[in-house]
């Protein structure tokens, strides 16, 4: 059981009979009544994010989630395939189920897949990915690393703004919560 006094960003509990995550969360406490805890909740079976409020100290139930580390193996157009490493078990999954991870999948990248009642409902990418940027504008004399930015494609196909000095082959980290440039990787 988790209690709203246990609430963190991230944490997955069990809400009116499916799997929700907690995107955000703030706790209100009110005069003589109790406190109010108002959260923005994402359901994980559909995508969809709302609001809603609960009494301090109500209780939730942790959901029955399956986490399986999978490897990518390619995309066929229609269906991103994925396989466990350990029982060699291949699944194929839409680009609906895979949802913003598909922005960073690269061939042969280790994803964490959750399962609900036997069915795929997410899968997540790690934190920190290293990706080639493909495609930019040259950099030019002058350019500074601390001034300004420009986009670049990446491997994965996602376009993101990197710093002027960097150029096409460059190896860059990528944070996959925000899609934003952290580092150039040696």
């Amino acid at each position: 059981m988790v209690s709203t006094s246990d609430f963190r960003k991230g944490m997955k509990i069990e809400y009116k009979g499916a799997p929700h995550e907690i995107v955000d969360f703030q706790h209100h406490k009110m005069g003589r009544g109790g406190a109010i805890v108002r959260t923005k909740l994402k359901n994980l079976k559909t995508g969809s994010i709302f609001d809603d409020s609960f009494k301090g100290g109500e209780k939730f139930e942790k959901p029955d989630l399956e986490e399986r580390k999978m490897q990518y193996l390619y995309n066929d157009g229609e269906q991103y395939h994925l396989m466990d490493n350990e029982s060699y078990e291949q699944i194929a999954l839409t680009a609906e189920q895979l949802g913003d991870a598909k922005k960073f999948l690269i061939e042969n990248m280790m994803v964490s897949v959750l399962l609900y009642e036997g069915s795929t409902i997410g899968v997540e990418v790690p934190m920190f990915v290293e990706l080639k940027i493909v495609k930019t504008d040259p950099g030019f004399k002058g350019d500074t690393a601390s001034g300004g930015s420009k986009p670049a494609e990446l491997e994965s196909g996602v376009t993101v703004k990197v710093p002027f000095h960097l150029n096409e082959g460059d190896m860059i980290k990528i944070d996959t919560r925000t899609s934003e440039y952290i580092e150039r990787v040696k």
